[in-house]
């Protein structure tokens, strides 16, 4: 007999402080916006219940990380104006906000949503618009990363990196590196990241979720990464792992997202377990909300079930996200120190992770 999840428990990690560190835009929407600004759009969906909606988006029948990918197709196409952006990106924070996170950083490649004219200016003043809207709502410390696409010829990722600098003092706070990652070398786009660096701005790599360790080898020793988003593969490098563990480069980890992408089979067999008993510096995080069909709390609440995690591990995971944060150093190390309060004030007694056999709980505190 499968044990019930403890609501109570549910509750008590959705209000637990968090930060979010990989999160796309684009892969992140509300399934009610993305019904309304179809509709608005005249573009037809296969379904008109949210529910029905949010099903169908997520991805869990994808055989790869390209297959996975191609869904954000549907997303992107009512994300071509201004006032869709705007929303977007305050929804995001909101939602944000609901889930325990307290600082979010929100990537998303601006030339993907230029289709329909606007420009690469209007694109980012809209989602830093939108995000500060959210920021004034909610109370949420948000800050935005600008990506370059592995895929597109080489003036595309120099050109992301001059407006992530561009708008480094204005809310961007990193530049990435995303798309898929077999037969798209990081080294390709190292003077991007040259410049980027040169201009003081952190940089992270999507690496080790569509190809293996030597595209995390990549990512750090020719691209200069501060952080991997993902880096699952890197198991298979001991060298570098022990070099990554060392150095304190942050792993931005998705479990649910690697398991259907296939980078691993299953959440049980997940090497962020792995990582964190090394020392690495591991994050947990949602790479795509909409696409994953997962809040922050839910990742934390898997690594609890087929991780056997506990109350501390989660607490001391959670932390080591504002560690890992892109803000400067003062106002992430104040932002860790009000988490770690609110953390001590939550530590006992924790409710079980499992409800007994047979019992019922109507509600959670």
């Amino acid at each position: 007999m499968t044990p019930t999840l403890n609501p109570h428990f549910v509750a008590r990690v959705r209000a637990m402080p968090k930060a979010e560190l990989h999160c796309h835009l684009d892969g992140s929407l509300r399934a009610a916006t993305l019904r309304e600004l179809s509709a608005a759009r005249g573009l037809a969906l296969p379904h008109q219940h949210d529910a029905a909606l949010a099903r169908w988006m997520r991805v869990d029948d994808a055989h790869d990380l390209a297959e996975y990918l191609a869904r954000f197709e549907i997303t992107l196409a009512v994300m071509q104006t201004e006032d869709e952006l705007r929303r977007i990106a305050r929804e995001l924070v909101a939602d944000a906000a609901a889930d325990g996170i307290r600082y979010v950083e929100v990537r998303f490649c601006p030339a993907l949503h230029t289709r329909e004219g606007l420009s690469a200016d209007a694109v980012m003043e809209a989602v830093l618009a939108g995000m500060q809207a959210g920021e004034a709502q909610a109370g949420v410390v948000a800050r935005l990363i600008v990506c370059a696409l592995r895929s597109l010829p080489w003036p595309h990722s120099m050109a992301m990196a001059e407006l992530a600098v561009a708008y480094q003092r204005r809310g961007v706070v990193a530049f990435d590196l995303a798309g898929g990652e077999r037969g798209n070398p990081a080294r390709a786009h190292a003077p991007a990241f040259e410049y980027a660096r040169h201009n003081n701005l952190a940089v992270t790599v999507h690496a080790g979720e569509g190809d293996g360790a030597a595209s995390i080898h990549e990512a750090v020793h020719q691209c200069g990464a501060n952080r991997i988003g993902h880096g699952t593969r890197l198991r298979e490098d001991p060298a570098l792992e022990a070099y990554v563990v060392d150095r304190r480069i942050a792993l931005e980890v998705c479990p649910t997202s690697n398991v259907q992408t296939r980078v691993v089979h299953v959440f049980a067999e997940h090497p962020i377990e792995r990582y964190r008993q090394l020392g690495a510096l591991v994050t947990v995080n949602t790479d795509n909300t909409m696409m994953s069909g997962v809040s922050l709390t839910d990742e934390f609440v898997s690594c609890a079930v087929h991780l056997g995690w506990s109350h501390e591990t989660l607490a001391q995971v959670a932390l080591q996200a504002f560690d890992a944060g892109f803000l400067p150093y003062a106002e992430r190390q104040a932002l860790r120190a009000s988490a770690e309060r609110d953390l001590a004030r939550m530590t006992s007694p924790w409710p079980a992770l499992f409800l007994p056999a047979g019992h019922q709980v109507d509600g959670a505190a």
